[in-house]
């Protein structure tokens, strides 16, 4: 059987015992690249550094090599090379990535495709590109069904502890949108959600979910820049109608709500996105849109 580790390194002529070094903070003046898009829109907002888009041609190169989990990769040197970025801009993304959990770093071995089972074994993370608005939007859209049957499961199965934990996710969320805590509404934000997904007693639908929002929170630091602070008191309100939907017994206005939380979630990336990007509302947006 014929080993496809090492494919991409030795295509560009790596060596086996490169790049296994322990990555060390660079200089905030180190070197960037520049997305086109972005420096024609002049928008100074929509500015990004060029770590952040190496890890997404990092990641471009994954998919178009079609490296799986456990392939190896190039080095840092190589990859810096071929993708015309120094070193050091290379490093830095790969230590994003690999905080991602996207690829691995062993000292004396190099770098490898995280052995990431992906999506309940079925391997949809090595395939999910951050900056791809398509991937974005389809994984909106698969949370949405998850989100609507957890909620609707959860208003029929939660016990009393398991509501305490959600209601408390939720005060937690409603304090950091009055205080203006983005750290404090993203960790109440993970217990909420997964919260109502262990109210919902389905085991295959939580797992789902944990890595739908592993990979959501993928797009927001790599593409969107973590651009989420005029969301918070929306999301809370909106939380909290989940939480009394489901408190009251009420599967079906329980689903609901999460189908509207989702739905404007995903309108708000949109409208982001697109104003970084081409400075133009997003898809299905009006201007009049709030």
């Amino acid at each position: 059987m014929t080993n496809r580790r090492g494919t991409a390194a030795e295509r560009m002529g790596g060596d086996p015992e490169d790049s296994g070094e322990a990555h060390q903070p660079v200089s905030a003046d180190s070197e960037d690249i520049r997305d086109p898009a972005l420096m024609d829109s002049g928008d100074r907002a929509g500015y990004r550094p060029g770590y952040e888009l190496m890890a997404e041609r990092i990641l471009e190169f994954i998919a178009e090599s079609g490296l799986r989990p456990g392939d190896r990769l190039p080095t840092e040197l190589q990859l810096g090379r071929e993708l015309g970025v120094s070193r050091s801009v290379t490093r830095e993304a790969i230590k994003v990535l690999s905080a991602l959990g996207r690829v691995r770093a062993h000292r004396g071995r190099g770098l490898y495709v995280a052995d990431d089972p992906g999506l309940l074994g079925v391997g949809v993370a090595p395939f999910f590109l951050p900056t791809d608005l398509d991937h974005v939007f389809m994984l909106f859209e698969f949370r949405r069904a998850q989100e609507a049957e957890l909620t609707r499961l959860a208003a029929e199965r939660a016990t009393p502890a398991e509501l305490r934990a959600i209601e408390d996710a939720a005060l937690r969320c409603r304090r950091a949108a009055d205080s203006g805590d983005e750290a404090l509404f993203d960790a109440g934000d993970e217990d909420f959600h997964m919260g109502v997904a262990a109210g919902a007693h389905s085991s295959f639908l939580a797992a789902a979910l944990a890595t739908a929002r592993r990979l959501q929170r993928q797009s927001s630091i790599i593409g969107r820049h973590g651009a989420a602070g005029s969301r918070i008191p929306s999301a809370a309100t909106e939380h909290e109608a989940v939480y009394r939907a489901i408190r009251d017994g009420r599967p079906e206005d329980a689903a609901a709500a999460a189908v509207l939380h989702i739905d404007n979630s995903l309108n708000d990336y949109n409208r982001e996105i697109r104003r970084r990007l081409f400075g133009q509302p997003g898809r299905g947006d009006t201007v009049e849109d709030h």
